[in-house]
């Protein structure tokens, strides 16, 4: 149990048997009464945003949060396959639950997954991955207008915008924030 003194920034809490993460909180003394706190969190389920307000001293929950290293094995139709590195065990994740990420999954990357009562939450990816480019439109020598892109499907099956320079078999940096071209690898 964590009490309102305990409170901070990234701070995970269960209210109401829901997995909340403190993105801001304010403490605050009204003119009557004892002192309150004022916190904004993230539900960590559907990630919507919520204020809510506790009495000074109040206790919640501790989330029951675990996060193991996996190796993510392969795709299978609509399913993403990881394994724990731990126990060795499967774990079958359908496609696109996870926020969108599964574009960035190359086979045996290794990720952080974030487990909510053993159902899979999240994972974390590095900030940039390097990918192989698959499909693209060649280049136009002489079109050097500066800021063109076009689109290009990596390894993947990502699609991304690159400059015009890019061309097929080229390895690229890519941002896994904001999904965005970083350069060219060698």
């Amino acid at each position: 149990m964590y009490s309102t003194t305990d409170f901070r920034k990234g701070l995970k809490i269960e209210v109401d048997d829901i997995p909340y993460e403190i993105v801001d909180f304010q403490h605050f003394k009204p003119g009557k009464g004892g002192a309150m706190i004022r916190t904004k969190l993230r539900n960590i389920l559907n990630g919507r945003m919520q204020d809510i307000t506790f009495r000074s001293g109040e206790k919640v929950g501790q989330p029951d949060l675990d996060t193991r290293e996996m190796q993510f094995l392969y795709r299978e139709g609509e399913e993403l396959i990881f394994m724990d590195q731990t126990t060795y065990e499967q774990l079958h994740i359908k496609a696109g639950s996870l926020g969108g990420k599964d574009g960035y999954l190359k086979d045996s990357q290794m990720v952080d997954m974030l487990l909510y009562k053993g159902e899979p939450l999240d994972f974390d990816l590095p900030v940039s991955l390097v990918f192989e480019v698959m499909q693209t439109e060649p280049g136009v020598k002489g079109d050097t207008v500066s800021n063109v892109s076009k689109p290009a499907t990596l390894e993947t099956g990502l699609v991304v915008p690159v400059p015009i320079f890019v061309n097929i078999g080229d390895k690229i940096k890519v941002d896994t924030r904001t999904g965005e071209y970083i350069g060219r690898e060698s």
